[in-house]
């Protein structure tokens, strides 16, 4: 595997592999839903105080940080002009 083959490949699943399209186009949107729901989630956090608890605060916040950054690696991973050009 190499750089000039990741965009080859991706679009090769969605246009050739059976149902690619679909189970790429719920992948994205299952991310997307993904993350709504941890914003809905920070969201009822900050409502109801629940940075007081320090502790799991700062983990709820690693754990965001991470999912972020495999979400950027996720995004980046097809190497389409998407991916390129930001």
């Amino acid at each position: 595997p190499d750089i000039s083959s990741a965009f080859s490949s991706v679009a090769h699943i969605h246009r050739d592999v059976q149902y690619g399209w679909l189970i790429r186009n719920l992948h994205a949107n299952g991310a997307s839903m993904f993350f709504i729901c941890i914003y809905l989630h920070i969201g009822r956090g900050l409502y109801y105080g629940s940075y007081m608890y320090t502790e799991t605060w700062n983990i709820g916040v690693l754990l965001l940080l991470l999912v972020m950054a495999t979400a950027f690696m996720g995004y980046v991973l097809p190497w389409g002009q998407m991916s390129f050009w930001g």
